[in-house]
């Protein structure tokens, strides 16, 4: 897909949604058939990918297991299929240095998203782990924001920190997600922030440029909003939702019980 103004204007739009106290709320999707299924939901200002579900959708594992161009392939089918900003979960960033995550942010460009995570967890076994040192992570996030002032496109950047389901200190998210934004991102994404007292800590001392995932057991999603956060997102829980469903209607069928009407639901 051709970068054009209309990318630009779609960054630009995404950022605009991410409003502390009145936060953009993502119902994450992994193929042309979710993405319009939850565009066409009234109120849907954007939408966003979520790797562990393009992964599966595809036979594949979490944590960038799949090569980079199924990955690549997933998101712009996304892109493709609505009117909307599209955010993308560029997990790692897919390369083994800073230089190699900005050529990844760059055809994620092409693909046609305006936004992406970028985590700072190494991967399971990483002797050096469990997170990327700060200094190489800050990099890539340069790296990131740079790949996007090359293209024209003012990409939102949604820096993940895995500091807390590391077993690390919230003073830690603290300080990564500080330098994170010093460094360029535009919200800090902290995984495992799951109670509100804790969330309102991230949310003073990040001037409220914090995004968290919401769950059906941690805070409902006007207490998120009252706490202060900009940004709400799903992650895979969608594609659990749908699957979970998906589960039933076999059940139902193989106890030869009636069928629910959702059978003749379509994707607009």
């Amino acid at each position: 897909m051709p970068i054009t103004e209309e990318s630009a204007d779609r960054a630009r739009r995404l950022r605009e949604l991410h409003r502390p106290g009145d936060p953009l709320v993502l119902v994450n999707v992994w193929d042309a058939a979710s993405a319009r299924t939850v565009a066409a939901v009234p109120g849907t200002a954007a939408l966003a990918t979520a790797s562990w579900s393009i992964a599966a959708a595809r036979g594949f594992a979490d944590g960038e297991r799949m090569p980079l161009e199924e990955m690549l392939d997933g998101i712009a089918r996304v892109a493709a299929a609505v009117d909307l900003p599209v955010s993308a979960d560029l997990e790692r960033g897919y390369g083994a240095d800073a230089a190699a995550v900005g050529a990844s942010a760059a055809r994620m460009l092409e693909a046609g998203a305006v936004g992406c995570n970028i985590e700072d967890g190494l991967p399971e076994g990483d002797p050096a782990g469990p997170l990327r040192p700060l200094d190489e992570q800050l990099e890539r996030l340069r790296a990131v924001r740079e790949a996007g002032e090359r293209a024209g496109v003012p990409l939102v950047l949604n820096a993940r920190t895995d500091a807390l389901i590391s077993g690390l200190p919230v003073r830690e998210a603290v300080r990564r997600g500080r330098a994170f934004l010093d460094a360029g991102a535009d919200c800090v994404f902290v995984l495992g922030a799951a109670t509100v007292p804790v969330i309102g800590e991230l949310v003073e001392a990040l001037d409220g440029r914090v995004s968290v995932a919401a769950s059906a057991d941690g805070p409902p999603l006007p207490e998120l909003a009252a706490a202060g956060v900009a940004r709400v997102s799903m992650g895979p829980g969608p594609m659990g939702a749908a699957y979970a469903a998906l589960r039933r209607l076999a059940e139902e069928a193989s106890a030869g019980r009636p069928l629910p009407a959702d059978l003749a639901f379509r994707p607009s």
